[in-house]
């Protein structure tokens, strides 16, 4: 735990907001002083819904209730689950720009929500953990609703977190799967930027890298223990969640913990995935679609797959074709205009393809060789899923398996970041290397038969 303890202040001091982090059982004892080291002499305003008042909430507004005025409750009494919608951030910035530093009390929906608002009204804000449910605690940006349409808004991390371990313990098991799901997806994301620096793409920013990719596979050693609700390993977990922020913050954006898993995610989300009415969460989206990646690298990955497969026979689109592409994969909305703004940044004239896939033809063979050391095989971490209690169908979160077909392309299309669904798709073989995943023997027909 101590080495664990060193990692995460290696990455707090790396931060470009966030000054402290205190993690420990009973943390909460500290809110206050830590409140008045980085915002001193300010009136604190709390943020919390009706579930994260009662897990954490009411025990902060009574540690302020001695400040010189008293803290005070902003609460979001919604009777459902609290969405999270620009419109609620822009109340909370309507209090916040009379004065006040917010702490914002509760899981993934209160953080982006006092985030943004924080953003609005200017100022600054600490943030208490109520769930290790996902990595945006310590990450820049807010996805929010906005007028039915979920994106990410531009905004600072907190400046300040303080999470006790016991208030996580204490949380619903299932939002640790989901913290669980949101950090095996580092495994993809790795991936996916090696490949881009290995192709000129995007290279590798050594410290960000080795911050999340140095450490995760003991963060994801004990999936059962995650499930059990075991406080050690419940730390761990929110560590590396914690860690994978400050790599994002340390980087100017989210390449270190983010790639085509998320696209996964991202795409569901941003069509509004619901399961059992409720926005489906993020962690559980990513989870699955790191499976899905993981899969489609192992047909990347397979020896009859040399670099210029398909290549020569797979005649290139041209950029109204591209767009073409966007626009017959997705109705007419934000999305599809999300979508083809992305495609346009993306986009790759003939040079430039020639150039990526005579480098891709020079570097394969070493590449292909650390990828495969790198990479759990996706059966492996179909187990791990199960084990921590994350979802492991697509039915489980409402993706049936001819959408999850679909979306591997689709997919693709909404983010300008380079990944393994570029490369094959610049190969010429990313339809047909998905179809083989769906066949009587492939990963998804062979996984949901047995489950």
């Amino acid at each position: 735990m101590a080495d664990d303890q060193g990692i995460l202040a290696d990455a707090v001091r790396q931060a470009t907001v966030t000054r402290e982090v205190a993690i420990a059982p009973g943390s909460l004892s500290g809110v206050v002083a830590i409140a008045g080291r980085h915002a001193p002499g300010e009136p604190i305003v709390v943020v919390a819904d009706r579930n994260t008042y009662r897990a954490a909430g009411e025990r902060v507004l009574a540690a302020f209730a001695t400040g010189r005025p008293p803290a005070e409750l902003f609460l979001f009494d919604e009777p459902t689950r609290l969405k999270p919608l620009v419109d609620h951030s822009r109340r909370l910035a309507e209090r916040l720009r009379s004065g006040g530093t917010a702490v914002a009390v509760g899981s993934g929906v209160i953080n982006d929500v006092a985030k943004y608002a924080v953003a609005l009204a200017g100022g600054r804000y600490v943030c208490v953990p109520t769930a290790a449910s996902m990595d945006g605690y310590a990450a820049s940006g807010a996805a929010l609703l906005d007028r039915g349409f979920k994106r990410t808004l531009l905004c600072a991390p907190p400046v300040a977190i303080v999470v006790d371990t016991d208030v996580l313990a204490a949380a619903p098991r299932e939002m640790a799967s989901w913290g669980y799901g949101d950090l095996a997806g580092k495994l993809v994301a790795g991936a996916d930027w090696l490949l881009a620096d290995a192709l000129g793409e995007e290279a590798i920013a050594p410290r960000p890298y080795a911050l999340v990719q140095d450490h995760l596979a003991g963060w994801l050693a004990e999936p059962a223990r995650v499930a059990a609700g075991d406080a050690a390993a419940i730390r761990a977990l929110a560590e590396g969640l914690l860690i994978s922020g400050f790599a994002m913050q340390a980087h100017g954006n989210s390449r270190p913990a983010s790639g085509s898993e998320h696209q996964f995610s991202h795409l569901w989300e941003m069509e509004g995935l619901t399961v059992a009415g409720a926005p489906a969460a993020h962690g559980a989206c990513v989870g699955l679609g790191t499976l899905a990646m993981l899969a489609l690298y192992e047909q990347l990955l397979s020896p009859e797959m040399p670099p210029t497969v398909g290549a020569a026979s797979s005649p290139r689109p041209s950029f109204a074709e591209r767009l073409g592409e966007v626009e017959a994969a997705f109705p007419p909305g934000p999305v599809r205009d999300s979508a083809l703004d992305e495609m346009r940044a993306k986009w790759s004239d003939s040079d430039r393809l020639a150039r990526r896939l005579s480098v891709f033809a020079d570097v394969w063979p070493e590449l292909r060789r650390r990828l495969r050391r790198k990479l759990p095989s996706a059966s492996t971490v179909h187990r791990w899923l199960d084990a921590a209690g994350a979802p492991t169908s697509p039915e489980a979160i409402g993706v049936s398996r001819s959408k999850l077909r679909s979306d591997y392309v689709r997919a693709r299309l909404i983010r300008r970041r380079f990944t393994a669904l570029d490369l094959l798709d610049d190969i010429g073989c990313l339809s047909s290397r998905v179809d083989l995943l769906f066949e009587p023997r492939g990963f998804w027909r062979a996984t949901l038969t047995a489950a």
